[in-house]
C-alpha cells in the first residue's frame, strides 16, 4: 500500500471519527427550524473549543461503539488487511450490547435509589399529617420512583383505585422492586390499621442497607476489574513491544498461516476469558431488591 493512499486511508477515518463525535443532529435542526420565532432561523454557534468538547465527551459517551470503525480501519491500513476491519465491524453490536448493559445497570441504581427517596418522603409527608393518598400524591414526580408506572399509580391514589396493586405493577421495572414492599406496607395500614409512616421507615432502612452492602461489594471488586482490564490489554502491550524492537508484529500476524492461527486462537482464548471473569464479578454483586436478572 502506497503511503499517498494509507495518508488518505487515515484522513478519512479521521474525518468519520469526528463526524461521528461532534456532528450535529438532525433532529435538533430541524426543531431550531420549526420553533424559529417569525420563521427567521437564528444563526448557529460560533464553533470554540469550550462549546465543542463538552458536546464531544457526550456524543462519544452514547456513540462509543462507532469508534471501533475507526480504529479497525487504521489496523487495516497499518496491517495491510481487512481482516482489523472485519473483526470492528463484529465488535461493533458487542460494544454497542455492553453500552447499553452498564446503562441499564445505572439506571437501576437510580431507580432503586428513588424509592429510598419515595419511601423517606412519603413517611414525612404522612407525619406532617397529610392522608397516605396526599402523601403519595406530593412525593411521586418528585423521586421518580414509579417511572412509566407514574400515572396509574398516581390516578389509583387520586380516585380512591388499589394502589398496592399498581404499586406491584410498578415493583415489576429493573431497579424498582422496592416499591412491593410499599405496596405490601401500604395493604397492610389499610386493612390492620398499622402505622405506615413506620413501616416505611423500616423498609426504607432495610433498602439503604442493601444499596450500602452492593456499594460496598462494589468498592470491592474494583481492583478485580481493573486487573481483568489490565490483562486484556496485555496482548497491545505485546504487540506494541515488537514495533519498538523493530518487528512488523501485524504483518506476521496477518499474512501468514501460523499466525492467522495464533490470532484466531488468542482471540478466541482473549473473548473467552474476558466474558468468564466478568461474569465471576457479575455473580459476586448481589441482585439490586425485585430484579430477577
Amino acid at each position: 500500500m502506497s503511503p499517498l493512499t494509507s495518508a488518505t486511508a487515515t484522513a478519512l477515518c479521521a474525518g468519520a471519527m469526528v463526524w461521528l463525535v461532534v456532528g450535529q443532529d438532525p433532529r435538533v435542526t430541524r426543531a431550531r427550524v420549526l420553533l424559529a420565532e417569525g420563521g427567521v432561523l437564528d444563526p448557529p454557534p460560533r464553533w470554540s473549543w469550550a462549546r465543542l468538547w463538552p458536546q464531544a465527551r457526550g456524543d462519544l459517551r452514547r456513540r462509543r461503539e462507532w469508534l471501533c470503525l475507526p480504529v479497525g480501519l487504521l489496523l487495516a491500513v497499518a496491517g495491510e488487511s481487512v481482516l482489523p476491519l472485519l473483526a470492528a465491524a463484529v465488535a461493533t453490536p458487542l460494544v454497542r450490547r455492553w453500552s447499553r448493559a452498564r446503562e441499564m445497570s445505572r439506571q437501576q441504581d437510580l431507580r432503586a435509589d428513588g424509592v429510598i427517596a419515595f419511601c423517606a418522603a412519603v413517611a414525612g409527608e404522612l407525619r406532617a399529617g397529610l392522608q397516605p393518598g396526599q402523601a403519595l400524591l406530593s412525593v411521586a414526580r418528585s423521586t421518580g420512583a414509579l417511572g412509566a408506572a407514574e400515572a396509574s399509580v398516581t390516578a389509583a391514589a387520586r380516585f380512591g383505585g388499589d394502589v398496592p396493586a399498581e404499586l406491584r405493577v410498578a415493583a415489576q421495572e429493573p431497579g424498582a422492586g422496592g416499591l412491593a414492599g410499599v405496596a405490601a406496607c401500604w395493604r397492610v395500614a389499610v386493612e390492620g390499621g398499622s402505622g405506615l409512616a413506620a413501616g416505611l421507615d423500616r423498609l426504607e432502612a432495610a433498602l439503604r442497607a442493601e444499596r450500602d452492602q452492593r456499594a460496598d461489594l462494589r468498592a470491592h471488586l474494583a481492583g478485580v476489574r481493573a486487573t481483568i482490564g489490565l490483562l486484556a490489554l496485555l496482548p497491545l502491550v505485546g504487540l506494541a513491544m515488537g514495533w519498538a524492537l523493530g518487528a512488523d508484529p501485524l504483518r506476521v500476524l496477518l499474512h501468514s498461516p501460523a499466525g492467522l492461527l495464533c490470532l484466531l486462537i488468542g482471540g478466541v482464548l482473549e473473548v473467552a476469558g474476558v466474558c468468564w471473569a466478568g461474569r465471576i464479578v457479575r455473580k459476586g454483586l448481589p441482585a439490586l431488591p425485585g430484579d430477577s436478572t
